[in-house]
């Protein structure tokens, strides 16, 4: 009998492997508000592969087509308002983007919990992939309720991605100019909307049970712990910090959102939108993953995730800012000095090596 129970559980393992993802992300989003009344959204990138991201600038009036189950062509719109963000694989959509409006669409890895909706045949024109809804949503909509609105009229299907060998399981956060946020996730084939009133992101499992489970730190506090008497004996703590001990550390996504909620809510306050950015990449140097520090074994080889990127929108100024792995010089995209009205999509290269200065000749 314990053979065969061992035999069972092998063959369930090489069953999960056979149709589990090959890439697990692990992305963070914050959001900051300065004290001019700006909105900053910013977030992580990992992945254990290169997905070729790079800045894309899509224009008013473009003609686009979505994609049905099957492959098949889906729904058709113009976009009405232009749009910065970055793509993957060189395709014409964005993983995270700013129209000019202020509305900022992030996608951010879901597995184990995406189910998306059922597509009949006759309504594969009102069908989405799932990495296309964000596209949809900046191009046609200039806030948050307009975006629900519409995430709710379209339907989002099973939809292989060709780069990737899979239906990626994907949830989303809507962020508009006034700080208004929601998450957008498809568990069981209907579409949930969740109201995100701290305007932070992670990955698995669904949003309601994140914020639940803040409720297991309700003991944290930027404030060192008083020294205290046992017996007679002055016990202090070691150091700053002693408020936030416990706090987790790892890259799983409860441990992310917790720290998340921790490290952008206990932020001093920042005067305006560019000390805000800059607030942000600090704060996200946090969750910044090195190159063998989250590894795992997927279909017979050792993957590894990575940060490939980092991202912070300002959503009142829109301006788009980014730095990569490669080089962690931030770069910045204005969006008000941006030819809306050309008739192509154009692609700004992320790529680029990091640059070190020497500053020797500065002691002679």
């Amino acid at each position: 009998m314990k053979t065969l129970c061992r035999v069972a559980v092998i063959l369930g393992m090489f069953a999960l492997d056979a149709i589990s993802p090959p890439t697990a992300p692990a992305c963070t989003g914050i959001t900051i508000r300065p004290k001019d009344g700006s909105v900053i959204f910013a977030r992580t990138l990992e992945f254990a592969m290169d997905m070729e991201s790079n800045i894309i600038v899509v224009p008013r009036n473009k003609e686009c087509v979505g994609t049905a189950p099957g492959d098949k062509p889906g729904l058709r719109w113009k976009t009405k308002y232009g749009i910065v963000g970055t793509n993957a694989f060189d395709l014409p959509v964005t993983v995270d983007g700013l129209n000019e409006k202020g509305l900022h669409v992030g996608l951010f890895y879901f597995p184990g919990f995406a189910k998306y909706q059922k597509v009949r045949p006759d309504d594969s024109g009102k069908a989405l992939a799932p990495w296309e809804l964000g596209l949809f949503l900046l191009g046609t909509c200039s806030d948050v309720k307009e975006a629900v609105a519409a995430a709710n009229g379209v339907l989002v299907g099973d939809v292989i991605q060709k780069d990737m060998g899979f239906v990626p399981p994907v949830h989303y956060i809507l962020t508009n100019a006034f700080g208004k946020s929601v998450v957008l996730e498809h568990v069981d084939g209907e579409l949930k909307i969740h109201a995100n009133p701290l305007g932070v992101m992670s990955n698995s499992p669904t949003f309601d049970w994140h914020m639940t489970n803040l409720s297991n730190y309700v003991n944290m506090t930027v404030s060192n712990v008083p020294k205290i008497d046992v017996r007679g004996k002055e016990i202090k703590g070691l150091g700053q910090g002693s408020g936030m001990l416990g706090i987790p550390g790892d890259f799983t996504p409860p441990s992310r959102f917790v720290r998340a909620v921790a490290f952008s809510k206990s932020a001093l306050p920042v005067e305006n939108a560019r000390a805000g950015v800059l607030q942000a990449f600090h704060i996200l140097n946090q969750f910044d993953i090195p190159k063998g520090s989250a590894r795992g074994m997927e279909h017979g080889r050792e993957v590894a995730d990575y940060t490939l990127w980092t991202s912070a929108a300002d959503l009142k100024h829109l301006r788009y800012y980014y730095r990569t792995f490669d080089n962690s010089h931030i770069r910045m995209v204005d969006l008000n000095a941006v030819d809306f009205d050309a008739k192509e999509i154009r692609t700004i290269l992320m790529s680029g090596e990091e640059q070190i200065e020497d500053v020797s000749a500065k002691a002679k």
